[in-house]
């Protein structure tokens, strides 16, 4: 069964293939190279995520840092938060006018009512004289009690009262947190009037309770008497707690939370220090909420929640715990003023949402910050950062966090301690990555001035063939062979063979060569960008050697002010000396020669990258600098070219700068040593290295 396939554009949705691990690997090398630290190549691979070629990009820590910074502004540019004072205003402003209304219209009824009982008194009979004597033989004057009509009386009563209602409302203070207290002590006319300012109360309760305790006001939700005791009851053991804590004791939090653990709602706190944390973030959203709103708002909303809560006992408790939260928690890392510039409105529960929202984000924040910084991806919480940014962040946020995974799955890195260190695979893989560019720069480059291999017999096997030749070993080419009898008689079974016909590999005469490379450490060669480019070829020298040539032996010499054996596990974490002054290629051509005392058997040659004239020499086990360099060092260090030459030893330069000086140096060093000067570019360095090292270690036996 043939399956079919369509093919359409990528539209961004999904990744092409999963993270390779090679990948990622060569995303590490340059910082690796430049820095020498593992732990720092991995950070900034986390920070700035990766490009990949041919697959989707993955997003760093910076990327999803920007998206966060740039949520807040859209945030800050959305909301208008001097509304939330506005709605609160505009509501009591409200509830009067709904009370001042009744008020009024009572007013009109009693007018009316008074109006109709005057014109009804007038239209009846005038009443008639009682002939009844009074007591006491006098006569009895008129019962003033008997003739007040009690609707009258009542209605005098009423208008009385209205007129002082309204009289009470006219004497408001202009502020709304006045108005506020006032109103608290007036009884509303109007049922709908008091309706509305129970519930303005109750927000205002609710917020002064969220401000300390999350999710209490649910628990609490008609704030009676009853649960206004309760909170009270809860606050001065929360108190006491406190207290207990900042004298050394361990309170018992257990028995709080059996007590009023109901209070916490579904997911109550499991310890004292986190409820410690859960009420100051709750009181430094409240206080951030104050901060950022103008001065004259911000003092109105303090004093409108003054004294919301209920009685002064509560209250007492209440700052008291602000206190001992403060003491204990501090919030200074927790406050924060938002300037928000927009146009949305606000009223207050959602505000406090709003700050719950700019809280989490800042968290977030600090969290990506640290991460950047040595933390853990793991501290990042994941949750928050899908709220605010949606689940495509929480999905490059779990692919960061496969990365260094994947590295260790594939054998490249491996944990030792609490840091990260390069496998030998790993340490291999670089420098076959190092080795593949390298070449690969020369196939496109079309990379010439370089000795071609010359072919010949016996030896090592070519990839080219030839026609056989008497005493060539037997290392027939199969298909060439069979294709030759085929060109000669035609197609036909059974295939003859002639002598003629037979086809050989080539082969070539490798020398046993034992190279050291000398790496100039100094701080010059990373101020001009060089060392990174030595690095690397070092590294895909040792690769080729190791391949190519397992019969020939590299040795690594790092020199700055002093020179040292540089193992090559040691390579990938190698820096360039920040520390100290000097070019001391007298001292590294001594410890060369020591290492190559040891070989006896074939060619023996070494392999300078450097970028500058030598500033230092040693005497005595001491190294001493001078710039420009002095006439001693100059000698010191041709002294040792000397001891090279007479060894036989090559000394194959390559040069990443052309002063007149260093030239000068370069070139008296090739006449007394006849080895060959390469004056290069970092870029090109690895062409010149690698060329002239596989070049050179070839010799013919044979003409073809």
């Amino acid at each position: 069964m043939t399956e079919r396939v369509r093919y359409s554009r990528w539209d961004g949705s999904r990744a092409d293939s999963p993270l390779d691990a090679d990948a990622l690997l060569k995303g590490l090398t340059d910082d690796l190279m430049s820095f020498g630290d593992l732990q720092h190549s991995l950070r900034n691979m986390l920070q700035r995520g990766l490009r990949p070629a041919g697959q989707p990009p993955l997003d760093g820590l910076r990327d999803i840092l920007q998206r966060l910074r740039q949520h807040r502004r859209d945030m800050l540019e959305q909301f208008n938060l001097q509304s939330v004072f506005e709605d609160l205003q505009g509501k009591i402003d409200e509830i009067i006018d709904l009370e001042r209304a009744t008020l009024e219209d009572r007013l009109a009824g009693l007018e009316s009512e008074e109006q109709g009982s005057g014109t009804r008194a007038s239209s009846s009979p005038p009443a008639e004289p009682d002939p009844k004597p009074a007591a006491g033989g006098g006569a009895s004057p008129p019962d003033e009690d008997a003739a007040a009509d009690p609707r009258e009386e009542f209605g005098g009563m009423l208008r009385k009262i209205v007129q002082q209602k309204q009289a009470a409302l006219d004497d408001l203070p202009p502020d709304a947190a006045g108005r506020m207290r006032e109103l608290q002590r007036y009884e509303f006319m109007d049922p709908e009037a008091r309706r509305k300012f129970q519930e303005l109360l109750d927000s205002l309760k609710q917020a002064m309770v969220e401000s300390f305790f999350k999710n209490l006001s649910q628990q609490l939700q008609d704030m009676s008497p009853d649960d206004l005791q309760r909170l009270e009851e809860m606050v001065r053991d929360l108190n006491e707690m406190l207290r207990q804590r900042m004298v050394g004791e361990e309170p018992d939090f257990d028995a709080f939370m059996e007590k009023h653990g109901d209070l916490f709602g579904d997911d109550p706190p499991r310890s004292l220090d986190e409820l410690m944390e859960l009420m100051q973030q709750r009181a430094a959203q409240m206080q951030n909420l104050l901060d950022s709103l103008p001065g004259e708002a911000r003092d109105q909303l303090q004093g409108m929640m003054g004294g919301m809560i209920g009685g002064s006992d509560l209250e007492a408790d209440l700052a008291e715990l602000a206190g001992n939260l403060e003491q204990l928690y501090p919030m200074r890392d927790l406050r924060n003023r938002y300037p928000f510039r927009g146009d949305e409105e606000l009223d207050l529960q959602g505000a406090m949402a709003l700050m719950d929202e700019m809280q989490g984000l800042d968290e977030l924040e600090r969290q990506i910050e640290h991460t950047q910084y040595g933390g853990d991806l793991d501290d990042v919480d994941a949750d928050r950062l899908e709220t605010i940014l949606g689940e495509e962040a929480r999905e490059k946020l779990d692919q960061l966090k496969s990365l260094i995974a994947i590295l260790e799955e594939a054998g490249y890195i491996r944990k030792r301690g609490n840091s990260w260190e390069l496998t030998p695979r790993g340490t291999r893989r670089i420098g076959q990555a190092a080795l593949a560019e390298i070449y690969a720069n020369l196939k496109l480059e079309s990379f010439g001035n370089h000795p071609l291999v010359q072919h010949g017999r016996y030896g090592e096997r070519a990839d080219r063939t030839k026609r056989y030749e008497f005493g060539d070993p037997f290392h027939i080419h199969l298909e060439s062979t069979v294709m030759n009898s085929i060109f000669r008689e035609g197609p036909k079974l059974p295939v003859e063979l002639a002598p003629d016909d037979f086809e050989v590999y080539r082969s070539e005469l490798l020398t046993q060569t034992a190279t050291v490379l000398m790496l100039d450490l100094s701080w010059s060669m990373a101020l001009r960008g060089s060392f990174q480019s030595a690095k690397k070829v070092a590294l895909a020298l040792n690769n080729l050697i190791r391949t190519r040539y397992p019969r020939d032996n590299l040795y690594l010499v790092g020199f700055s002010a002093y020179a040292r054996e540089l193992k090559q596990e040691q390579l990938p974490y190698t820096r360039w000396d920040e520390t100290v002054l000097g070019t001391n290629m007298h001292h590294a051509l001594i410890i060369a020669q020591t290492m190559l005392a040891k070989h006896t058997v074939g060619s023996r040659q070494i392999i300078m990258i450097s970028d500058g004239e030598p500033t230092a020499h040693l005497e005595h086990g001491r190294s001493y600098f001078a710039y420009p360099p002095s006439p001693v060092t100059i000698r010191e260090t041709l002294k040792e070219v000397k001891r090279c030459t007479k060894k036989d030893i090559v000394i194959n330069t390559f040069m990443l700068d052309r002063n007149f000086h260093l030239k000068e140096f370069v070139n008296s060093m090739a006449k007394i040593n006849k080895g060959r000067v390469f004056y290069t570019t970092p870029d090109k360095l690895g062409e010149y290295v690698l060329v002239d090292f596989v070049a050179n270690r070839r010799r013919t036996l044979r003409g073809a």
